[in-house]
């Protein structure tokens, strides 16, 4: 997609203002089904124009959170304001202030993606001629004007995603809620629209609130994640910091002898821990990047080959491996149907 110009300021019509304070504040939020307590106690706060990461396996509560910001289902106890407007006391506010792309497909085939997103701005009662200009404006932003007067039944899977989230802005909120929005798209396509995410915090400033399961997303996109598992928050944090907290880089070398590099290597003094690992040494360092140089001359110094070199930085993976003893993938057996029922219960 050509590079496109911000889209222009216009004033806000039917939907509620930026208000003073924190754009989402959750304080001990919790949501029982039956005696299950999907949501257990969660609180966090978002600063205005801040993407904030839901992190957590299929199940985790992610999409039970959400639901009850959106003003979709009721909290059994707690509180959260969004945008200044309390969910329970004053849900149209809420509404009025949000923007939802749900974790499952909510367009209607049969209609072209202009008239979808007219469709949707009759909802917000956007006055004409803004409806018009929103719809012209978001639909270049998402690289979809070209495609604006066909059926949306010819759309592939990321063009749909693209087109939901225009049309979850046309009528300007202040909060925008994506529900696992990359969910069953390929690589290419998951990234072109997480180029699209940030430019909507980029350009529109608009606060963010993204479920994901996928680690390299989170990592990518958000300013602060909270990890969510059997419906608590574990940790949160910024994801550098989370990162951090899990330890320092890792390199592992296989050379032709060692045992007199590994003596060596500990001798360096960046190095926090070198060890034995099956056929390689596993060093334990910081910034391994700056010292792969160093590590290789110690290793030709000691008269040793060196026929591999790997290098692994902490990730959000390993943070949730830390603080669970297992990883998220592990979790995803059997995540579909959850994810389904999850999201019935939504739209119920």
């Amino acid at each position: 997609m050509d590079d496109q110009s911000p889209i222009s300021p216009s004033p806000t019509h039917g939907a509620a203002g930026e208000r003073a304070g924190p754009a989402v504040l959750v304080e001990h939020l919790s949501k029982e089904f039956d005696g299950l307590r999907a949501v257990d106690d969660v609180s966090f706060r978002i600063d205005s124009g801040r993407i904030f990461g839901l992190l957590g396996p299929n199940g985790a509560g992610k999409s039970t959170t959400l639901a009850m910001l959106a003003t979709l289902l009721p909290p059994t106890a707690g509180a959260a304001r969004i945008n200044g407007f309390d969910i329970a006391g004053d849900p149209d506010g809420v509404r009025r202030s949000i923007g939802i792309v749900f974790q499952d497909q909510s367009l209607d085939e049969e209609l072209t993606a202009w008239e979808n997103m007219d469709f949707h701005g009759r909802l917000y009662h956007v006055p004409a001629a803004v409806r018009r200009q929103r719809t012209d404006e978001l639909l270049a932003l998402v690289g979809l004007a070209e495609r604006q007067r066909s059926l949306v039944k010819t759309f592939s899977g990321g063009m749909r995603r693209r087109l939901e989230i225009a049309r979850g802005l046309l009528h300007r909120p202040r909060v925008l809620f994506l529900d696992e929005p990359t969910l069953g798209l390929d690589p290419q396509t998951r990234n072109l629209l997480w180029g699209y995410i940030e430019r909507l915090r980029d350009e529109e400033r608009i606060t963010m609130i993204l479920t994901t399961h996928y680690m390299e997303e989170a990592d990518r996109l958000c300013d602060e994640v909270a990890v969510i598992d059997h419906g608590r928050i574990i940790a949160s944090g910024a994801p550098g910091t989370l990162k951090r907290e899990v330890g320092q880089d890792t390199v592992t070398l296989a050379t032709s002898d060692n045992g007199v590099v590994l003596e060596r290597v500990r001798a360096l003094p960046a190095v926090r821990r070198a060890e034995i690992a099956g056929d390689t040494i596993r060093v334990d360092l910081d910034r391994a990047e700056a010292h792969i140089a160093e590590l290789v001359n110690v290793a030709s110094a000691a008269g040793a080959s060196i026929s591999s070199v790997n290098v692994h930085t902490p990730t959000l993976e390993d943070v949730f491996l830390r603080l669970t003893g297992r990883t998220i993938r592990e979790e995803e057996a059997g995540g579909r149907d959850r994810m389904r029922m999850a999201h019935r219960m939504w739209r119920r």
